[in-house]
């Protein structure tokens, strides 16, 4: 009888009890994790916008998530294998959810969206104030209550964001290490590659429904439902526009959650791939095995921790390989996380439009790469050392193409004062008393606040009044400015809202970049899952989630931190034009020297991956002095295994065991 209920209760998760089966729920988290990641980054200059804070605490925001990912990476990838893996898995997708939903509650905390414009409601009807009047006061600045001032002055809304993007770090942090470590604990390790490059996969169709739906987000006005539309005098093309980012974010939230039911239904051990049909004797052994395993485990939680993090110091490929990434990830994150305000400021494009392009050009290769180099790696068989010199030379065939990228470019937008002057001659670029010229003195213009218009002679001013027009016609975006002074062409002297479009030209050159972007994304994502593979074969299987955990921990504090922050720091310092508050203060920046933001955006990236190809070198020369699975002269009775064929230093024969070690050679369980 007992038997009988225990075969169905055994029945009853047997859908639960298959490595395939987590696979699939685990990818399904990657997807959720990186649709909510990728979301947050193309959300960015949305955010920017919203709250008026200069890129450097954008970046700030963004490596918030890394923060808090940061506080729990090590606790959960060392004590995280001693306990229910899929279980804190599952409440960490359900944290990601909690933190998204804090995210966007800003949104309903803070009145309406007000962005800087100098047609104030009653001009928009029937006054013609915001145009060039002589003898006139600056009536264009509206009168505010200071304490109102104060109050807006000393509002940080934007901390509702941080904090819940620390909280979604904090949830991300047991997907990867102890998802990854439970594969490679259940699964034959032929299958392993496979698996891994399923998983990017999922990693890869997460960020391209994130682009697509902040395409979707952004193109929708931040307040919509409650202003109307018609009565908006900028378009989703303009720098002041907010789309609608918070919807996503609840999104995200509820995909996060659903995302963590299954894990509460997977076994804490599973039985190894490829032994569950041998039969009732090898797999009740093997069971056993596990279950003993467990045990020893849950009794020395603690005692070996310090052990496993001198075997890692001491393991030079481990290493040197956390120094390549360490690099690598402060050139990709610093590119990914500003790339939709680049492609903007450099193209001429929505930032609704550039996100939806971004997702429709570059994920499908990366997925296809990830993909076919998990398969490359299953079907031939590849060994650790073939797989280490495939990685390191289709990364720096990529890294050779990326300069490609440096032709591929448009000069700034042609705003008199600011990149042109107003007879259209190309000068050094101008400070912001320059923008009062003699066609416009006589107007008592605002000089600080942007409201551009587009003359029919194919420049742009910052408003109507410093091209000199002198009435308009029309309401919304339609409004169409005449009797413009400043503005000398064969046409009627009219502007219409917004800057001028960059031209056909640029247009091409951006298809060209998306071009060179397929190519260089496949080629980089194929050899990604083989270098994965590199390091997670160069360690002990009982290290392997701290070792995950560990090189995670590196690349976010000295990758994930503080890149954003340096690099938003000086994309900074190459505004031409901020924007103004209501109070006087300074917002986000509404225009940049292209010229400068390009040298530093590809520059920074190229001078830190190409210092890491230095280290890389060395790591392929001292990986020959190893024996890995797979090799030629390896053991066969211990396939999963690494060793050195040197005599080891004395920081490994600290912890040696006699029953892994033999006299002279250092065996690593993988």
């Amino acid at each position: 009888m007992g038997k009988s209920e225990k075969r169905v209760a055994t029945h009853g998760v047997r859908c639960f009890s298959k490595i395939k089966a987590f696979l699939m729920a685990l990818t399904c988290a990657y997807v959720s994790k990186s649709l909510s990641g990728t979301y947050m980054n193309s959300m960015l200059t949305q955010i920017e916008r919203q709250f008026g804070i200069p890129t450097s605490v954008v970046g700030l925001i963004n490596g918030s998530f890394e923060i808090g990912n940061l506080l729990l990476i090590i606790f959960v990838s060392y004590f995280g294998t001693k306990l229910h893996r899929p279980i804190m898995i599952g409440v960490g997708c359900a944290v990601m959810g909690l933190g998204c939903f804090l995210i966007s509650i800003p949104h309903f905390l803070m009145g309406r969206y007000e962005y800087e414009t100098t047609i104030l409601p009653t001009s928009n009807l029937s006054s013609n104030s915001f145009v060039c009047m002589e003898n006139r006061t600056q009536i264009l600045k509206p009168t505010q209550d200071p304490t109102e001032c104060v109050k807006e002055m000393k509002s940080l809304m934007w901390i509702y964001v941080l904090v819940g993007n620390i909280i979604r770090g904090m949830g991300e942090t047991p997907i990867m290490p102890l998802g990854i470590s439970y594969i490679e604990d259940f699964a034959k390790s032929e299958n392993s590659p496979l698996y891994i490059g399923i998983l990017e996969t999922g990693m890869t169709i997460g960020p391209l429904i994130g682009l697509l739906l902040g395409s979707s987000c952004a193109s929708i006005y931040v307040d919509t439902g409650s202003v109307n539309t018609d009565d908006l005098t900028i378009t989703p093309t303009d720098t002041r526009w907010v789309g609608a980012w918070w919807i996503g974010f609840l999104v995200c939230a509820g995909v996060n959650v659903l995302t963590s039911i299954p894990f509460f239904f997977f076994p804490k051990t599973l039985s190894k791939e490829g032994l569950q049909n041998n039969g009732d004797g090898t797999e009740n052994t093997k069971e056993k095995k596990h279950s003993e395993k467990a045990k020893e485990e849950n009794r020395g939680i603690t005692k070996d921790f310090f052990l496993f993090m001198k075997s890692l110091s001491c393991n030079p490929i481990y290493m040197i390989f956390i120094l390549i990434s360490v690099l690598q990830v402060n050139a990709f994150i610093s590119s990914f996380t500003f790339m939709p305000k680049y492609l903007e400021q450099q193209y001429g494009k929505s930032t609704a439009e550039i996100v939806f392009l971004m997702g429709l050009y570059m994920l499908p290769p990366i997925c296809l790469g990830y993909l076919l180099g998990g398969l490359i790696m299953k079907k031939f068989k590849i060994t650790v050392k073939k797989a280490a010199y495939i990685a390191f030379w289709v990364s720096l065939s990529e890294y050779l193409l990326s300069f490609v990228s440096y032709i591929m470019t448009c000069d700034n937008f042609p705003v008199a004062g600011l990149t042109i002057s107003y007879e259209g001659v190309q000068h050094p670029l101008y400070v912001e008393n320059n923008v009062l010229a003699d066609c416009n003195t006589k107007c008592s213009c605002l000089t600080n606040t942007w409201d551009p218009v587009c003359g029919d002679n194919g420049l742009s001013y910052m408003s109507a009044c410093l091209a000199g027009c002198e009435k308009s016609v029309g309401t919304g975006t339609n409004m169409v400015f005449q009797n413009c002074s400043c503005i000398q062409s064969s046409g009627n002297a009219s502007a219409v809202l917004g800057l001028c479009n960059k031209g056909p030209d640029c247009a091409n050159k951006l298809q060209y970049f998306l071009i060179i972007s397929i190519i260089g994304c496949f080629i980089f994502s194929l050899g990604a899952i083989p270098g994965y593979m590199v390091l997670l074969r160069c360690m002990k299987s009982e290290e392997k989630s701290l070792g995950v955990g560990l090189h995670a921990f590196f690349m976010r504090v000295l990758g994930g931190i503080p890149a954003p922050i340096y690099f938003g720091a000086l994309i900074d310092r190459t505004c031409l034009h901020w924007g103004t508050l209501k109070c006087g203060e300074p917002g986000a920046c509404r225009m940049y020297d292209i010229n400068s933001f390009r040298r530093i955006y590809l520059g920074l990236p190229a001078a830190l991956r190409g210092s890491s190809y230095l280290p890389a070198l060395f790591l392929l020369i001292l990986m020959r002095k190893f024996q890995f699975p797979g090799d030629i002269n390896s053991s066969d009775r211990d396939p999963a295994e690494m060793k050195l064929t040197e005599k080891e230093s004395e920081c490994t024969n600290v912890h040696r065991s006699p029953t892994v070690q033999n006299d002279g050679e250092r065996k690593t369980k993988l």
